[in-house]
């Protein structure tokens, strides 16, 4: 995938990072190799290989399933900065 000077302008718009214009065309040619050994990544026969956590086979410990009637919430809300009944209140992420 190749990107231009105009792709890297526009990325780093949208990331909120300042390049000089200077440095756009290699960026975007770094960029453009990094994107294109990804895109090799995908040509990888992978049928058969089970999806693993760590290259070191390992057994999941399992704890018991039991019902408890929970925490205090309002101990946990009691280290929140804002808090709604019993919630967190955070700033808006998505419009």
């Amino acid at each position: 995938m190749a990107l231009t000077a105009a792709d890297m302008k526009k990325i780093a718009s949208l990331a909120r990072i300042r390049q000089p214009e200077a440095a756009l065309e290699p960026l975007a040619k770094e960029i453009s190799g990094i994107l294109d050994w990804i895109e090799q990544l995908g040509e990888v026969d992978t049928d058969g290989v089970e999806p693993m956590t760590s290259a070191v086979a390992m057994k999941m410990t399992m704890r018991e399933d039991v019902v408890t009637e929970g925490g205090d919430p309002w101990r946990v809300l009691s280290n929140a900065p804002r808090t709604d009944r019993s919630f967190f209140v955070v700033p808006k992420v998505v419009e």
